[in-house]
């Protein structure tokens, strides 16, 4: 099993510049310390500064907010892409806005106009230097026992098409504060989430190459044993031999994990 250690909280640009995570994180991080604490693997580190593309595991719907208060720890300020549709609410919007997250449209537009959205987001992440969490999944995983399951292109697209540094995590505990499918927090005991981020994706084998579905499905199936063994150091356990694959299982979404 992978030793993870207790860090400080890391400084950073990013966080010393006053913005609307200055709010957020006074509202949420106080709260947020009574139930969890993190443990991290001691090579886990994030780029200083520039952009970057972080890939989680998912298994919990209380997952993002995990993963954006790890990345606060390590010293970046944690962003998503979020439906464009969701930049239009009332208030609600203009907190996105403000914290910098990443409008995708997603609704309505033909195939081509998708596989230019990920370049919209791409030149965002570039002139503000900064970084963004992207679920490779697209969902929870449905795997029976919480391993990733087969991803979606989306980070991967992204990095190809932009060059922006892809960088797989892992993380686990959320589980035990909320379990899969779950509609309460469980806060007590403190609950304690270990998290390893590995290094960037070697995706120079891939340059050059058209961006048809035989590259992306070979650079996700990269990016998804990446974080498949960041999962099993973390755990301690082998993986299955199979990554899950939803097109070709059945699972029951309202059972309880």
């Amino acid at each position: 099993m992978t030793e993870t250690v207790k860090l400080r909280s890391r400084s950073g640009v990013e966080k010393r510049r006053p913005s609307m995570f200055w709010l957020l994180a006074a509202l949420i991080l106080p709260l947020w310390s009574l139930m969890v604490r993190y443990r991290f693997t001691r090579d886990s580190k994030l780029p200083s500064k520039g952009p970057f593309i972080l890939a989680p595991n998912h298994y919990s719907e209380i997952d993002p907010i995990a993963m954006g208060a790890a990345v606060w720890h390590l010293g970046r300020v944690p962003r998503f892409m979020a439906k464009a549709s969701l930049f239009r609410v009332p208030v609600f919007g203009a907190m996105l806005r403000k914290s910098g997250q990443i409008p995708v449209e997603r609704d309505g537009g033909s195939r081509s106009a998708d596989r230019q959205n990920p370049m919209g987001a791409a030149s965002q992440l570039i002139t503000q230097e900064s970084g963004v969490i992207v679920y490779p999944e697209g969902s929870l995983t449905r795997d029976p026992d919480l391993w990733p399951m087969r991803g979606k292109s989306g980070a991967v697209r992204l990095a190809l098409e932009s060059g922006i540094p892809l960088i797989p995590v892992a993380h686990w505990g959320t589980q035990r504060l909320m379990p899969r499918y779950g509609k309460s927090i469980k806060p007590f005991p403190r609950k304690t989430i270990e998290v390893a981020v590995g290094d960037p994706i070697d995706l120079s084998k891939f340059e050059g190459k058209p961006l048809d579905q035989k590259t992306i499905n070979a650079a996700t199936s990269l990016l998804m044993d990446e974080i498949t063994k960041l999962l099993a150091g973390l755990r301690g356990e082998t993986p299955p031999p199979e990554r899950w694959d939803p097109s070709k299982h059945q699972q029951n979404e309202t059972g309880r994990f």
